[in-house]
């Protein structure tokens, strides 16, 4: 009887561990053949059968992706848009969700649900008056105009609130004994008490600015405005046919993703850790 029991436990194990070496491969597959053809020539890429490692290794796509396009110029726009909207949408975020969680003022709930609700209303639903509130500022081709829009963002006032309210009371209560105003209770009790949360939203924060390719083509005309999304689209036009120049482009346009998480990857695994949990 055991062992029957044991058999099938150790079937079932195998058949799980096969689903997941499958969804791996699935999930990074298109990864590494992307690394691999940002070194691979022409040819490699066209040849058949399809060659899995490059003839000879060569940094020269790399060097033509910034010659057939102001890749530098792109890159530069993206890094720059993407952190001031991170910080701006994370400072507007805890300030906005620091005063939900813990302060108390009229029409508090009403507000919140207000916040709730713009979680609820696609970008494809606000594009065109927020377009127009844009082209009236005169901030299209604009750093402002591609920033601004998005410094307030529901989701990140309520995942913030969730992880407030948490911190305990008598923490915020010893803080007002020492002589915190509300400010010295929320950059030395709350804060640093919610620390993986705010790192997972920077994450979120940051991938979601990083690969924004709607907005900025909406609203940006000039060449020497655009973002790396839309640098990518205007590459693959330059060089249709080489798909290595799009795989090298690519390659260097996750670089600074990966970076951000790699820095934020403990953070980001506590918080999911601690999502369950109650103080």
């Amino acid at each position: 009887m055991k062992n029957g029991v044991l058999k099938a436990e150790r079937r079932r194990n195998r058949i799980a561990f096969l689903i997941l070496l499958v969804g791996l491969f699935a999930m990074l597959f298109p990864f590494f053949w992307m690394i691999l053809s940002a070194f691979k020539t022409q040819a490699d890429v066209y040849s058949y059968p399809p060659k899995w490692l490059p003839s000879s290794w060569s940094f020269d796509n790399f060097a033509r992706v910034f010659k057939m396009v102001p890749f530098g110029r792109y890159y530069f726009n993206s890094i720059l848009v993407t952190t001031l909207s991170t910080v701006g949408q994370i400072f507007v975020s805890i300030l906005a969700a620091y005063s939900l969680a813990r302060l108390r003022f009229p029409f508090k709930n009403l507000i919140f649900m207000f916040i709730v609700a713009t979680m609820l209303m696609p970008f494809v639903v606000t594009m065109i008056p927020t377009f127009l509130i844009i082209s009236s500022l005169k901030w299209i081709d604009t750093y402002q105009g591609l920033i601004v829009p998005f410094l307030f963002n529901g989701f990140s006032i309520i995942f913030l609130v969730q992880f407030f309210i948490t911190v305990p009371m008598d923490l915020q209560d010893a803080a007002r004994i020492d002589g915190c105003g509300y400010f010295g209770i929320l950059f030395n009790v709350i804060l640093p008490s919610t620390k993986p949360a705010i790192s997972t939203i920077a994450l979120f924060t940051f991938l979601g600015h990083w690969t924004e390719y709607l907005w900025p083509l909406i609203i940006i005309n000039n060449t020497d405005m655009r973002t790396l999304p839309i640098g990518l689209r205007y590459l693959m036009t330059e060089g249709s046919s080489d798909y290595q120049l799009m795989m090298a482009a690519s390659v260097m346009a996750i670089v600074p993703v990966l970076i951000v998480y790699m820095f934020s990857e403990k953070q980001f695994i506590k918080s999911i850790t601690m999502t369950g949990l109650k103080s």
